[in-house]
């Protein structure tokens, strides 16, 4: 593959710390690399470093010649007379960018609902997003450098970017590093990760459930430096292999080697205990809205729902933006009145919401952190453990040193921990989430759903990040058309939904399943007959059976190559054209074996 961009040696330093020390790094024709690492830590510094956007304190960036590099940072201008149209594609006639398919894909995938005369000052923040994000894709750039292009973007808008991503360049060509927190996207664009920590960029192959793994595994190689860290990302590793929906990615990592690591892991939640526990705190009758109607100022927002709310029932909703989520909420809450039908509450039920407007950290600015969470009493339960709230303080992230500063002083991601965690400290029974995981980084939601693992209530999440829907809920409903509709078949259910723009009265019910008992998982795989399901179980079974043979040939190949004589060079190359051709028919199965999966669920 062809060199396109590359950084020699490059260092940055901040005053107090650096970010960047001699890092080397290349982007080939048809890399797909994901960055993460934690807030702080670098990730911003690196892209606009390789970008030519900023300046390093030593070693050098270099481009291959006539190579076009698009770079979106997340700074969204919006320049005064300036409109969509003239951005996006300039002030020539339409006829001559509508005839190009890819400017036509874009212009649907983004901006489809906008009008493209509309000044840019007159949008919103996830507008002007969608409209800058359109103007560097209907560039013919070689390198696309994307940092968080799916802030402010819905579920539909993340998977048709993920879509348009993967089909933008051949296997062979172009090359995409993008910073996202959303690992479902990860997953499903990304061929290589890049983790940005401690001044240095650590290299994984495959997208983000591959980096779980490898990095799982370097972890317990060095257990004694990080021993909690390692736990959780072995908690998240369980879930990506054994109860996550299908990964979209082809990760190239062994599945030997993963079901071993995860052997004596428990599954990330004791379902039966907290449902004990669930209904000991509320009994069975939580929240339930029966033939709601309900809007404000006498005008329906939505109409004939019926949504039952059990004592563990943890619900992911989805829909767009203005379709009526706030107001779904707003009825779990109490905040609304319905307009029709009714809506019943257990006599115990207490709500608390986590909102994107963080109104609960409001009383706190001023105080330190340590202040404020000493305000509560010494030991909460949490899973079948009794800790503390500093406990809590540091399994989200917070030291020491942090919990010396004033909350007004906290970045973003930390202020909405900090929020959480308060929430969570008051103690209430039913627990609202409204889009939590923004300006998180991978490490901090991994280390947010640990703890929402051990929530032993309702919960209900409204978020445009699939994984985390997908990772802490168990059913979804949609809001759609002033209907709320019941998902069984789950996030997918609901893209398939949207792109065929059906409405949910048309389909069936809008009244969910009632949820006194806990929710099975629904396949989400495409396989629905019983006897294809079963003849696609066949071809897995037979697959384990050839992997494990072939895991075997290999590891005797290469205890052949140990003892061998070295000075035999013939007899070395021939035992490792052998080693070639087994890890070529090892990695082709475990590809098949992965694609089977997917179709199952």
């Amino acid at each position: 593959m062809a060199h396109l961009l590359g950084a020699e040696k490059i260092h940055v330093a901040l005053p107090d710390r650096v970010l960047l020390d001699a890092v080397t790094l290349g982007i080939e024709e048809g890399d797909r690399i994901g960055v993460v690492g934690r807030n702080g830590d670098g990730k911003s510094t690196l892209l606009r470093v390789l970008a030519g956007q900023q300046p390093s304190d030593s070693g050098r960036v270099t481009v291959r010649g006539g190579v076009r590099v698009g770079v979106l940072d997340q700074q969204d201008h919006a320049e005064e007379g300036e409109t969509i149209r003239s951005l996006v594609v300039g002030t020539g006639p339409e006829h001559e960018w509508a005839a190009d398919p890819r400017i036509r894909d874009v212009m649907a995938g983004l901006l489809g609902e906008l009008d493209l005369d509309a000044p840019l000052t007159s949008l919103s923040g996830g507008q002007l997003r969608r409209v800058h994000l359109a103007a560097l894709l209907v560039r013919d750039d070689d390198v696309l450098l994307l940092d968080e292009p799916t802030n402010h973007l819905d579920v539909e808008g993340i998977a048709w970017l993920a879509e348009h991503l993967k089909h933008r360049w051949s296997a062979r060509s172009g090359g995409l590093v993008v910073i996202t927190h959303d690992r479902w996207f990860l997953d499903a664009v990304c061929t290589r990760m890049w983790e940005v920590h401690d001044g240095v960029v650590d290299p994984f192959e495959g997208g983000y459930a591959a980096y779980v793994l490898q990095r799982v595994e370097r972890d317990r190689q060095a257990a004694a430096i990080e021993s909690k860290r390692q736990n959780l990302m072995r908690k998240e590793l369980a879930w990506l292999r054994r109860g996550a929906p299908a990964r979209t990615s082809k990760p190239k990592f062994r599945i030997d080697a993963a079901t071993e690591l995860i052997a004596d892991e428990p599954p990330v939640r004791d379902s039966v205990a907290l449902m004990q526990l669930a209904t000991t705190r509320l009994g069975r009758d939580v929240i339930d809205i029966v033939d709601v109607t309900a809007g404000y100022d006498g005008i329906p927002v939505i109409e004939d729902v019926t949504v039952h709310i059990g004592p563990a029932n943890r619900i992911g909703i989805l829909g767009p933006n203005g379709a009526g989520k706030s107001t779904l909420l707003a009825l779990v809450k109490g905040d609304l009145l319905p307009m029709a039908g009714r809506v019943k509450r257990g006599k115990t039920v207490t709500v608390k919401q986590v909102s994107q407007r963080l109104e609960g950290l409001a009383p706190h600015l001023d105080s330190r952190v340590s202040d404020v969470v000493g305000r509560y009493r010494t030991t909460f339960t949490s899973g079948k453990d009794e800790v503390t709230p500093g406990q809590l303080l540091e399994r989200l992230g917070f030291t020491a040193a942090h919990q010396k500063v004033q909350v007004k002083a906290l970045s973003g991601g930390q202020q909405r921990r900090l929020d959480l965690l308060l929430t969570l400290l008051d103690e209430p029974n039913v627990l609202v989430l409204d889009e939590p995981t923004n300006d998180m980084d991978t490490d901090m939601l991994a280390a947010m759903e640990d703890l929402l693992d051990t929530w032993p209530g309702p919960l209900v999440v409204v978020s445009h990040d699939r994984y985390l829907l997908e990772r802490v809920t168990d059913t979804q409903y949609a809001v759609l058309d002033g209907r709320v509709r019941h998902l069984p078949g789950g996030i997918d259910q609901y893209l398939q939904l949207r792109a065929g723009g059906a409405s949910p009265a048309a389909h069936q019910p809008t009244a969910a399943p009632a949820a006194s008992a806990a929710p099975s998982a629904a396949p989400s795989g495409p396989v629905a007959g019983s006897k294809e399901a079963r003849e696609v179980q066949k071809e897995i079974s037979a697959l384990e059976r050839r992997l494990q043979r072939l895991t075997q040939q290999t590891e005797a190949i290469h205890a052949k190559m140990s003892d061998h004589d070295p000075g035999d060079f013939e007899g070395l190359q021939t035992l490792n054209a052998q080693l070639t051709e087994v890890q070529a028919e090892l990695s082709a199965a475990e590809e098949r074996w992965l694609e089977l999966s997917e179709l199952i669920g």
